[in-house]
């Protein structure tokens, strides 16, 4: 919410309004007096990081009666104010759509009782609202994402990876019981992230006989190998008659019937604390950017709108419609209509439930298909990969084929290092780090004889390459070399995993979110070293090679005062304004500057030229400091986000490969030579889409392994504002109102 809150006070500063804050929420309207000051540039300084909302935020039943809101407008029209950013839950939108459809009656109220001029009324004829969900449930309808959701999954994640390893050293059973009164998606997200066993959702209770079918699925897992059993289970969860399910309910259960060592753990409010995820800072920043355009160009007849996040777009929607929807899946559920629920929820939240169920309850079949299929990781390690290839692994054994692992990238398809994968070969790989399958940057080129030796030996007729721009690159290679080799005739698949986002066809790489937190809690600690200290500026280089997405993104959701990036050329004079500016920063209350560089942006001015260049400038006004942050940025346990979306690439991927095996089969072989039998699963805007690697190839700079164009390049001038520069903001990109059914029809599926 803070960094929502910034975004607005700046950007609202920035194009010449003046911006008050509220405080206490809807309480602070109604009871106005020092609740209500303006903000100013300074006053939103240092709170990206905090979680929370500095501003406060309160349950408030004067403002549900009609006395409360003719006081808050009262209030409000007294200082001008005629436009208003609410961040909040459906029940707060809700509020503002009432104050907004009264309001009129409400001014010609206080004009009566003199409690307004005429002319005030008038200046105040009308009031703009928009809306920014801010909900760790991810419960409103009409967003893939509220403000607040992916933070608590981080911490949901964290505490499930610390149980992980204790329960894994006494044999155990654990019942997490996670936030979600109405709504599973925290429960279902943290299932596919964590590979539970089973997980409880109000949208769709268990079937009957339940019990027996857990206990049964308990076993079976203990009898694989495993030493564990994770159970999530949503706060609201319930039967299919109604009645609650607990968490220790589910305890007793399983100590009943198994005997197992179990314990529950209630996770509560924690989900709501800690310091925000780069995704909800950016997210937040985004749609504040977003508030702000929606609000200056509001008429009398522009209906309240909501904005949110559709795939990696910014979409505005009327606020009333989404009310609505959102209060129809509560409607459905109480009448247990709990397919129309689920469908209402949305397609991104149903795609989740189908891979969970075919994940955790599909059981593989013994006997495996005619079909082989390989799995391998190229490039540099990214967190996410062990996800993405657990999923592929167990969806292809679903599917009845044989899945082999390849090590060691290309190379170990060359030497023959493949092995069979069973279900438990790739049990507990989501929480996992860097690539357990071995990765390396070699392309299959000078290789070609060996690797077709191998696709026969092993008799591999499909391939999934999980990897960064190597991947991409050997997939061109692979396609190239089809014309010596009738072996390398079979489909593959490239999913793109690489910190550097890099990967043409995708807007979105497996591994980027994690760096990107890495980077994020980084800058936070180095920022906070200087606190307390005299004024200081920290000079810090960034990962990505020639792609500046880390250090852009980074920059918007650390609040960096420049990221210098190649993409982006810049020169003496530039780097000279923004010290400058740095400077002029400096002499007001500012005690703290950020300044990003993408490791290859320019070959002469390097981290130490920037860093000699701001010492020497800001002699007496500043101190700086400089970090390289190196390869702390490709390792780690991989972000919610990361397994989540690794695991889905994973599963749509094999879905894709048994379509293509079928339309390849040919005189009793696998013979694929078409272009879109090679093709890379990408993200793009709101879809996950699969595009022939030979067409991308025009939308590429090999040399500087980027693809031509980057969509994140127009989130730059947001960074420049909130950084306080004097630029013109591009408004040819903002989202226009959209209709929800229009939405939900063509909404992504990640």
């Amino acid at each position: 919410m803070n960094a929502a809150v910034r975004a607005v006070v700046r950007v609202g500063i920035f194009t010449g309004a003046r911006v008050f804050f509220v405080h206490e929420g809807y309480q602070g309207l109604v009871d106005g007096g020092d609740n209500i000051r303006e903000a100013t540039w300074e006053s939103v300084s240092m709170m990206l990081q905090l979680g929370g909302t500095v501003i406060g935020s309160a349950r408030c039943k004067d403002f549900r009666e009609r006395e409360g809101r003719l006081r808050a407008a009262h209030n409000l029209v007294k200082r001008g104010i005629t436009n208003l950013c609410v961040i909040g839950g459906d029940g707060s939108l809700t509020g503002a759509d009432t104050f907004r459809s009264e309001w009129s009656d409400l001014l010609s109220d206080l004009q009566k009782a003199g409690k307004i001029t005429a002319e005030e009324a008038t200046k105040s004829s009308y009031l703009n609202i928009v809306g920014l969900v801010g909900s760790i449930d991810n419960d409103f309808c009409g967003t893939d994402m509220t403000i607040g959701t992916d933070s608590a999954l981080h911490r949901i994640i964290e505490i499930v990876d610390a149980i992980t390893t204790t329960a894994q050293s006494h044999q155990r059973t654990f019942v997490l019981e996670v936030m979600g009164r109405h709504c599973g998606y925290l429960a279902l997200v943290t299932s596919l992230s964590c590979g539970a066993d089973w997980v409880f959702i109000p949208e769709c209770p268990p079937d009957d006989n339940w019990e027996e079918h857990l206990c049964r699925r308990l076993s079976e897992t203990r009898t694989r190998g495993s030493r564990l059993n994770i159970i999530i289970v949503a706060e609201g969860a319930i039967d299919k008659t109604g009645k609650p399910i607990s968490s220790e309910d589910i305890k007793n259960l399983v100590v009943k019937r198994l005997g197992y060592d179990t314990r529950v753990t209630v996770l509560g409010h924690v989900q709501r604390g800690g310091t925000p995820s780069a995704f909800d800072r950016i997210l937040g920043s985004r749609m504040g950017v977003e508030a702000v355009m929606a609000l200056l160009e509001g008429t009398p007849d522009t209906p309240a709108c909501v904005v949110s996040l559709s795939g990696n777009q910014a979409v505005r929607l009327p606020l009333m419609e989404c009310v609505q929807m959102t209060k129809d899946v509560t409607k459905a559920m109480n009448d247990r209509k709990f397919d129309e629920a689920m469908k209402l929820r949305g397609r991104s939240f149903m795609n989740n439930w189908e891979v969970y169920k075919l994940l955790a309850h599909v059981r593989p079949p013994v006997s495996k298909g005619p079909v082989s299929l390989a799995v391998m990781n190229v490039g540099a390690p990214a967190a996410g990969m062990n996800a993405a290839v657990r999923s592929t692994v167990r969806i292809g054994l679903i599917q009845g084929n044989r899945v082999l692992v390849v090590h060691d990238g290309f190379e170990g398809l060359a030497k023959g290092q493949i092995e069979e994968a069973g279900w438990s070969y790739v049990g507990g790989w989501t929480g996992q780090g860097g690539s357990k399958l071995g990765t390396k940057r070699t392309l299959p080129k000078k290789s070609f004889e060996q690797i077709s030796a191998n696709i026969t030996k092993f008799n591999i007729q499909g391939l999934v390459i999980i990897g960064g721009f190597e991947a991409y690159t050997g997939g061109l290679e692979l396609m190239e070399g089809r014309k010596l080799f009738d072996e390398l005739c079979i489909p593959f698949v490239v999913i793109p995993a690489t910190v550097s986002n890099n990967v043409p066809g995708s807007d979105f790489s497996v591994g980027t979110d994690t760096a990107l937190n890495t980077i994020c809690t980084t800058c936070d600690r180095i920022k906070q070293s200087a606190a307390g200290t005299k004024r200081r500026v920290f000079i810090i280089e960034t990962m990505g090679g020639y792609c500046g997405y880390l250090a852009t993104m980074a920059g918007l959701a650390a609040g960096a005062d420049a990221a210098y990036i190649f993409e982006e050329p810049f020169t003496i004079r530039d780097l000279q304004a923004n010290v400058e500016h740095l400077v002029q920063k400096m002499k007001t209350t500012v005690k703290r500057g950020l300044v990003l560089r993408n490791e290859k942006c320019n070959e002469n001015y390097t981290t130490d030229f920037i860093f000699n260049l701001y010492s020497e400038e800001g002699k007496g006004i500043f101190d700086s400091r400089k970090n390289v942050l190196g390869h702390m940025q490709q390792g780690g346990s991989p972000t919610p986000f990361d397994r989540n979306f690794a695991t889905k690439m994973g599963a749509k991927a094999m879905n894709w490969m048994s379509g293509k095996i079928k339309e390849s089969y040919r005189n009793g072989r696998i013979f694929a030579n078409t272009p879109d039998s090679g093709c890379v699963l990408g993200m793009r805007k709101r879809a996950l889409v699969f595009q022939p690697v030979t067409e991308l190839k025009e939308q590429t700079d090999f040399d500087h392994r980027i693809p031509k164009e980057q969509w994140w390049l127009k989130l730059r001038p947001i960074l420049k504002i909130l950084a306080k520069y004097e630029i013109d903001l591009d408004t040819s990109e903002h989202a226009h109102l959209e209709h929800i059914s229009r939405k939900r029809s063509g909404e992504a599926s990640i």
